[in-house]
């Protein structure tokens, strides 16, 4: 009997420890999931926030859905993301997430690298004349991010101790240099170093010209009906910059340059809002205020640039493509998105962003307010990259306008070939 009971103890005490080790087990399955998530962005000046931002959505995920959430951000400078991007779209090495210009958003959902999220809780916070720029065929495949209206910055206290107003036509804008020479001041800050600050000359000077005069242009460069021999009048104001910017523009990047004109290095600056965060920083009291380029001296090509730049897509093939998804949505978070767009000046964009804009951000948004605006063009990146190039070349005198006029003409039909 004793023998009886000993082994009923001991076989209730193995099914007790095994109960236990199951129960331990059950447990272990039940662990926090791990998982990564690999996103690529094009703006290193904003590193701090986004850290912080990404941080916040790891903590997000494991109080409210129990994933640890590893987010490796990586931001490669601004002159090399385009190359780096197209090297890991096309090498089996996609990020989950990454930043694209609007512009570039029909051919890279085309190309089948951007998922659709029209179905997606963010679509329906986005405003509507943003979701436009944002979308293709109907669906929305990117997050806008940077949303801005822009054109040249400007000093106010330097326009205001030589008793200047800002310019409407080119004639008014050389007078404003000439006074400013005569007190003393550089009027334009220039910074070629990096191709994509120059383009933005390019981009303001054919957006105004076009908008308001050869309005067809554009329209007939994509049929190879068009030359940039119509709009050779861009090198007015283009001239005139470079003939009264600062010295050594080709040693001068675009984050060195925006802490120069904070500290009154030139009165103007051919520059986005989106250089704000550093402006600001660098000096705080500064008062800023923004005009758009005249182009020649007809008013109606002297139009701010109104463009949604920076969007953020979710590639389709990503292996955690839900979390993906749920970052994309955070982006848009009722609760922190405000924070973070307000902590880039980023301008509000979607019914979730409840904060006072800069006091430049409403200056630039009362000339759309008047109709003084263009929508940004949208030409074929190899241009717009191409056109960087060019003006470094030709600020250094090793090419001509005739030179840049036949090369753009060239890679616009090269372009159209591809497409």
């Amino acid at each position: 009997m004793k023998k009886f009971i000993a082994l009923a103890l001991t076989i209730c005490m193995a099914v007790s420890l095994a109960a236990c080790g199951k129960s331990k087990a059950t447990d272990g399955e039940q662990v926090t999931k791990e998982a990564e998530l690999n996103i690529m962005m094009s703006f290193p000046q904003y590193m701090d926030q986004w850290e912080t931002y990404c941080k916040q959505f790891e903590d997000k995920m494991l109080k409210e859905e129990n994933i640890k959430v590893k987010v490796n951000l990586e931001m490669p400078s601004s002159d090399q993301y385009d190359s780096v991007l197209q090297a890991r779209l096309s090498g089996d090495d996609a990020p989950d997430l990454y930043t694209l210009h609007s512009n570039n958003i029909s051919a890279y959902a085309k190309a089948g690298n951007l998922a659709d999220i029209s179905k997606e809780a963010l679509a329906d916070k986005i405003y509507d004349n943003v979701k436009e720029t944002v979308s293709t065929d109907g669906k929305l495949y990117a997050v806008p991010i940077e949303s801005q209206a822009w054109g040249v910055l400007y000093n106010k206290d330097i326009f205001k101790d030589c008793g200047l107003s800002v310019p409407e036509t080119l004639d008014d804008l050389k007078n404003v240099c000439e006074v400013l020479k005569g007190k003393g001041y550089t009027p334009f800050l220039l910074a070629f170093q990096e191709q994509w600050v120059p383009q933005l000359m390019t981009a303001l000077t054919i957006g105004g010209k076009v908008s308001g005069e050869t309005t067809d242009w554009l329209k007939r460069m994509y049929k190879d009906q068009g030359s940039y021999e119509e709009i050779k009048d861009i090198f007015d104001p283009i001239d005139l910059i470079i003939a009264n910017g600062t010295d050594r523009a080709m040693e001068e990047g675009s984050e060195a340059a925006s802490a120069d004109f904070a500290n009154g290095k030139a009165a103007m600056f051919v520059q986005g809002t989106w250089a704000a965060q550093t402006i600001m920083t660098t000096n705080a009291d500064m008062h800023m205020g923004v005009f758009p380029l005249p182009i020649n001296n007809n008013k109606d090509c002297t139009l701010v640039n109104l463009s949604t730049s920076t969007t953020l897509g979710v590639y389709p093939g990503s292996k955690e493509l839900d979390l993906a998804l749920k970052f994309a949505n955070y982006v848009l978070d009722d609760k922190d998105s405000s924070a973070l767009f307000k902590s880039c000046s980023f301008n509000p964009l979607a019914t979730c962003h409840n904060y006072e804009s800069s006091s430049w951000v409403a200056e630039a948004s009362k000339y759309v307010e008047e109709g003084r605006s263009y929508q940004d063009l949208v030409l074929p990146s190899a241009v717009t990259d191409e056109q960087g190039k060019l003006l470094q070349a030709y600020y250094v005198g090793s090419i001509t306008k005739e030179d840049i006029i036949k090369d753009l003409d060239k890679t616009f039909k090269d372009a159209n070939a591809l497409n």
